[in-house]
């Protein structure tokens, strides 16, 4: 990884994988199994994205990680030549045990689980993990962690902490066992970048003792881990900040899950290189569109207030009904080159897919705007 220019803590930098070269700040929409709803390759495209996030949990239980496999890996698969990261599924094999302990179970070994789609139980351990992320073929991929939820006391997130940084050693050693295996070497271009990801809930001294475990056993990035906000849906900030810079400098940060503008934009000031969320296709398909704000359209958008930058609509509204204005005057995506309110209105009210196929390329031509201008603000 190179840093290419910086202001303060934020910065750009670029780095290498199979399927090409990635600037960041980047943000990588969730293409879960192995798609976005609604959308095809050429929508994604076309709004600026070129990375996304395939989950690894999902893709066992459907189509099955044999079938990715059989059909070349998840690229070929999807027919999509940019580069890919992989979850490694933990973060919802958990909370599918933490909601219901019927599901599976937890052991320093790994985690049992049965699919709630077809009951069929499933083995996930470190070793695991790694196997099935190297048979996706992707280009960025995610150790196996224990994410627990942030109200759980401080002695059971310390003691996930140790099964994280425990889990991470396995991971790299299997990590190193695979591209032996296939005939690659940590200094080979083709070779899938490994995560690390730090857990520790709002505890710093625990962020601190995940994050320097972690480094020792020594990743190409690190996530932060679990979920960003309190108990009381209150942002981490203080967390978020000191996590970054537990972080090395010379490594790739990660903020796993972070997708609200407000938040991309205060964690790229902490240091924070991707992000990954389903919130602007999701938001999309029920008819919530994002929009800048007119009074910092030509501002730095890292010295505008956070929280003041942008708002959303619901198109869905009976205001909408009959306006037939533009969406947005500046925007030049799909759908605000060619379609009123009232039309993606009536869309929506019709219950066509075209409704929520057209929101999503908004939003997603949206967030790629967010993050080319926050690398313009860096880059001043």
């Amino acid at each position: 990884m190179k840093i290419l220019s910086n202001r303060e803590k934020s910065r750009i930098t670029e780095f290498e994988t199979k399927n090409g070269v990635n600037t960041t700040p980047f943000f990588m929409p969730d293409a879960t199994r192995g798609f976005i709803k609604f959308l095809g390759n050429n929508d994604i495209l076309n709004s600026g994205i070129r990375q996304m996030v395939v989950n690894t949990y999902h893709l066992i239980l459907n189509p099955g990680v044999e079938i990715v496999k059989d059909g070349g890996g998840i690229n070929k698969f999807m027919n999509w030549k940019y580069p890919l990261l992989s979850d490694s599924g933990g973060y919802q094999v958990f909370s599918l045990i933490h909601k219901n302990s019927k599901m599976g179970s937890i052991t320093d070994d790994g985690a049992v689980f049965r699919s709630p789609v077809s009951g069929a139980k499933h083995n996930l351990t470190p070793e695991r993990a790694i196997q099935i992320q190297f048979d996706l073929g992707v280009d960025m991929m995610v150790c196996l962690d224990d994410p627990p939820p942030n109200h759980y006391t401080k002695k059971q997130i310390s003691g996930a902490v140790d099964r994280t940084i425990s889990w991470a050693k396995r991971c790299k050693d299997e990590y190193e066992r695979q591209l032996k295996k296939r005939g690659l070497s940590l200094d080979s271009s083709e070779r899938p970048l490994l995560f690390g990801v730090i857990q520790g809930g709002k505890h710093l001294d625990l962020r601190q003792k995940c994050a320097k475990g972690l480094a020792e056993i020594g990743f190409d990035g690190y996530g932060f881990g679990a979920r960003h906000i309190d108990e009381d849906g209150e942002f981490m900030e203080e967390v978020l900040e000191k996590t970054a810079s537990f972080i090395p400098d010379d490594s790739i940060k990660f903020a796993l899950g972070i997708g609200n503008p407000s938040d991309i934009v205060r964690c790229v000031k902490m240091g924070w290189d991707l992000f990954d969320c389903v919130i602007p296709t999701r938001e999309g398909r029920h008819g919530r569109l994002f929009f800048f704000d007119d009074e910092i359209k030509d501002q730095d958008i890292l010295s505008v207030d956070p929280s003041k930058f942008y708002f959303t609509e619901n198109i869905t509204l009976e205001k909408n009904k009959k306006d037939f204005s533009k969406i947005s005057d500046n925007c030049d995506c799909e759908l605000c080159k060619n379609h009123t309110k009232a039309y993606l209105n009536h869309l929506f009210r019709a219950k066509d897919p075209n409704g929520a196929r057209l929101a999503a390329i908004h939003n997603l031509h949206f967030y790629a705007k967010l993050m080319e201008r926050i690398r313009q603000s860096i880059d001043k």
